[in-house]
């Protein structure tokens, strides 16, 4: 017996389904009048999703808002972000930190509720939602990580077995292709704390469904191996009988399929895309809380919606309070972590992927929240934790996430599972397949979630699998995402110090590793603090004033240093700077700035990709030695001859 199954719940009667229907007609009212004073925004899931929404969150759903963020808690993430006042409207009648006064300033600066969820701005939003489908991969890798939690908390499996990660999804979730990758790792591992709502309105917001889809999703899902459930979404029996069982009762990850009728209530726009994406209109308005037997007052919130929400929270505050009590402290990191780290002997030269391996097995040893998954990449990208087993749907006590070819899910599920508020996921593959990902480390990016970006094979040296594999425009691409820390580190030394960087950044942190090996370089063995946390730094002073100053990162770095002692020869002084990590060095002060980027003489840049971005270090003047053509298909030693990569091509160059 679960400790939640000890609990008295509350009856699913007449009495419950009326007060349920007051917070739904609550909803609608709230939900149409936010949206017409901001002149902006999607009344239609709202109005459509009323029920759905009095009935997680006046039912179903066990959460503290008191104490948001106990581990115990169930979570619920609207994947269709677009309904956001639908979700705002939830949480102000429950009880979270969010005002009346909040809701009236819908869509507005600086307001608590943005125009699609910020997580970071109300507690409540577990995810920040909006690119249609990615909540649903964050929902997958929050069921993941708290069943993975089960295992590691004292009584876990008490705590945590009834549990559940809810997800509210529409039709564009669906046909985004990061719910079929999503759905199908569920389905693989047989996520039992797991349930979604469809809410199957068949309209979408150019117009019906029908006009642009035609699968049967039942199929589809029941193919990924979930259970489905179809239900009236009006229909409150319809709806908790789907639900009635799933906290005792539930083997796979659940699809409760809810026709629902997009802006229900409104006489001239419900059931059509007119109501999806703009106000309905100050008229319709008026109409639509008559034909709902609403009053006309604006913003009009029942004390006795208020009331019901007081009681029940009242009931959750004292689980939740028990719960803690029973709970287990979490395993924690090692005090020696960075002191170990930085000890840590790697034998060169070697690969900057190989190097990397070592760092996270060593991390893994250290810190017993790291997690490693790949997409089908882990022999490649070393992403494998020795010694610990892989996540299966038979166990979850290994460390080691087998994500296969999805790289967009791999992606969304890593910031998932940071978002259980213990877990730090490191998650592997080739860096030109970044693009796959872009948009789930964009949204981890804004909303700093600490995950780990292992990108392998960073540059056209990595050879004869020709220009398709090989990542030109990738790295500027991740370095022009805001709140994304992106390192390309140089020999083993800056490895380890790179992943220094990424434990103690509260964001997301792409590392950005060579195939190939890298030779030995005396000269980056300098502290972290001087070194890598200054995101650039001298390796090679010059020896009379300064003539050229070579900046270089990654593979390239060894280039320059190489570059630089020949021109010396030619009594050419040169300086040598290693640039690992922009943003960082961007967040030095003006001073040390000037005193790397400042040296008299011609200044150029190292390094095998795209040559955006390199000018605001070496100016307008500076030479930026670099591909900016797609690759070609040869050995390394070829394609470095072939695009300059060579101390006579990169001398010819400057002299």
């Amino acid at each position: 017996m679960n400790f939640f199954d000890q609990e008295q719940e509350r009856l699913f009667d007449e009495e419950l389904k009326k007060e349920l229907a007051k917070i739904a007609q609550t909803v609608r009212h709230l939900s149409m009048d936010a949206v017409q004073k901001a002149n902006s925004g999607h009344p239609g899931l709202p109005l459509g999703c009323a029920e759905l929404g009095a009935y997680l969150y006046g039912h179903f759903l066990r959460h503290n808002p008191k104490n948001p963020k106990w581990l115990g808690r169930d979570r619920f993430v609207l994947s269709a972000g677009h309904g956001s006042i639908w979700l705002y409207s939830l949480l102000y009648l429950s009880g979270f930190d969010l005002t009346l006064e909040d809701i009236k300033a819908f869509r507005q600066l600086h307001s608590k509720t943005a125009g699609h969820p910020e997580s970071f701005l109300l507690d409540g939003v577990e995810t920040t939602t909006g690119p249609l489908g990615q909540g649903i991969g964050n929902a997958v890798g929050m069921a993941l990580g708290m069943k993975m939690l089960k295992e590691k908390v004292e009584n876990g499996e008490e705590l945590f077995s009834s549990s559940k990660v809810v997800f509210l999804a529409g039709d564009g979730c669906m046909m985004e292709g990061i719910s079929h990758e999503a759905s199908s790792f569920a389905g693989n591992l047989q996520l039992n704390n797991l349930i979604g709502i469809y809410d199957s309105n068949a309209i979408c917001l150019d117009g019906p469904l029908s006009e642009c889809s035609s699968e049967n999703t039942k199929e589809r899902y029941l193919a990924y191996g979930w259970d489905v459930k179809e239900v009236d979404g009006h229909d409150f029996d319809s709806i908790h009988a789907a639900f009635s069982d799933v906290r005792e009762k539930q083997e796979k990850p659940l699809l409760i399929i809810a026709k629902t009728v997009i802006g229900k209530g409104s006489p001239h726009k419900e059931g059509s895309s007119k109501a999806h994406g703009a106000p309905l209109g100050e008229e319709e308005i008026v109409e639509t809380k008559k034909a709902l037997g609403l009053p006309l007052e604006e913003f009009y919130v029942p004390q006795s919606v208020l009331d019901f929400f007081k009681k029940k929270n009242e009931r959750e505050e004292s689980i939740e309070k028990r719960w803690s009590e029973r709970c287990g402290a979490l395993p924690q990191v090692s005090e020696d972590l960075y002191q170990e780290i930085e000890c840590l002997e790697i034998t060169e030269p070697v690969a900057g992927r190989k190097a990397a391996g070592e760092v996270l097995n060593r991390c893994a040893a250290l810190m017993p929240s790291f997690i490693a998954g790949s997409a089908d990449l882990s022999s490649s990208d070393m992403t494998t934790i020795k010694g610990s087993s892989i996540i299966s749907k038979d166990s979850f006590e290994g460390r080691n996430i087998k994500f296969g070819v999805r790289e967009f899910a791999m992606a969304a599920i890593a910031t998932g599972l940071s978002q259980t508020g213990y877990f730090l996921p490191l998650i592997g593959t080739f860096l030109t397949f970044s693009d796959y990902m872009k948009n789930a480390i964009r949204l981890a990016a804004l909303m700093k979630r600490q995950v780990i970006y292992q990108f392998t094979h960073d540059s056209v040296f990595l050879g004869e699998d020709g220009p398709t594999h090989q990542p030109i425009e990738q790295l500027a691409g991740l370095r022009s995402i805001p709140q994304l820390q992106v390192i390309r580190p140089a020999g083993a030394h800056e490895v380890k110090m790179a992943f220094l960087a990424a434990l103690e950044y509260e964001g997301p942190t792409a590392l950005v590793l060579s195939r190939q090996n890298i030779s030995q370089m005396e000269e980056t063995r300098v502290s972290y603090k001087e070194g890598m946390a200054r995101g650039g730094y001298i390796v090679k002073k010059e020896s009379d004033t300064a003539q050229c100053t070579l900046f270089a990162t990654g593979s390239e770095l060894s280039l320059a240093l190489l570059c630089a002692e020949e021109l010396e020869r030619r009594s050419v002084s040169t300086r040598v700077v290693s640039m690992p990590c922009w943003e960082l060095f961007d967040k030095q002060d003006e001073s040390y700035k000037s005193m790397v980027l400042d040296a008299p003489g011609k200044k150029v840049s190292l390094e095998a990709a795209s040559s955006m971005g390199w000018h605001r270090y070496i100016g307008r003047d500076g030479l930026s030695i670099s591909i900016d053509s797609f690759g070609l298909s040869a050995p390394q030693k070829d394609l470095a001859k072939e695009f300059g990569f060579t101390v006579e091509a990169v001398l010819e160059a400057i002299l």
